[in-house]
């Protein structure tokens, strides 16, 4: 296994030791400027990968949810989420993971989602395919949004947003709907059990991973308008096949 996808892993699944120790515990929860939940295992799983990632790549840089930004000596960044799912993860419920990217010259090459209480691991390296497991995966070959599933977060964050009606066009598009949200929608999606998942409001690490693993499996990664980037606060993740026509459904076209 590629060595930079290997010590990525390995600093998953460390922190996912440190968050499932702490999972279904009496948590004090914080809340930070951006209205959203923060705990000590968020924090602690965040450091700890920094610190395997650092020893390894002492030259790499860091973009975090938590511990925020860190520049290195060349131009490659780890970009991190260590609990992806917090409020679910706060809650008891397993749907939460780790999140690691490698973003290198501006282009995210490696990615790692996993998810320890569903002992679950999707991985995947520019040019060496998705895999799930162990096991490589591709996206569904559905190619009509007719018989296609979209998955999609919380509602109330979609129907405050100008995406709101928009997206009731594309639930009347697509054969079926569910709510997963975070990386666990994402996942369905990348292993085939699903063909699009829509994400209004997003921060780089929530989607770095994402974007080359679903690539990496066949799919396709973009924001609303279509545009690739990670940085532009929103992400249309798909099989591929259906991609235009839901950027169509979102822009109105």
């Amino acid at each position: 296994m590629d060595d930079i996808l290997n010590a990525a892993i390995e600093a998953a699944r460390a922190a996912g030791e440190i968050a499932l120790h702490y999972f279904r515990t009496n948590l004090t929860v914080e809340t930070k400027a951006d209205h959203t939940p923060v705990t000590r295992a968020d924090r602690e799983c965040e450091a700890r990968i920094v610190e395997m990632l650092s020893a390894r790549f002492p030259d790499y840089g860091f973009l975090g949810e938590e511990l925020g930004e860190r520049r290195g000596r060349i131009n490659a960044r780890w970009i991190i989420d260590p609990i992806d799912g917090t409020k679910n993860f706060i809650r008891g419920i397993p749907f939460f993971a780790t999140l690691i990217a490698l973003e290198e010259e501006g282009e995210i090459t490696t990615g790692v989602i996993y998810a320890p209480a569903l002992s679950d691991l999707l991985s995947a390296r520019k040019g060496q395919g998705a895999f799930a497991n162990g096991r490589q995966v591709q996206v569904s070959a559905v190619t009509d949004l007719h018989n296609a599933m979209l998955i999609h977060g919380g509602l109330k964050d979609l129907k405050v947003r100008a995406c709101w009606q928009p997206f009731l066009r594309l639930v009347d598009a697509t054969a079926r709907q569910r709510g997963f949200g975070d990386a666990l929608g994402h996942s369905v999606v990348i292993c085939g059990q699903a063909e699009v998942a829509l994400e209004p409001e997003i921060k780089p690490w929530d989607v770095a991973a994402t974007k080359i693993i679903v690539s990496e499996a066949g799919g396709r990664f973009s924001d609303f308008s279509g545009s690739p980037s990670i940085y532009t606060g929103n992400a249309v993740i798909s099989n591929g096949q259906v991609h235009d026509q839901v950027l169509n459904l979102l822009q109105g076209t």
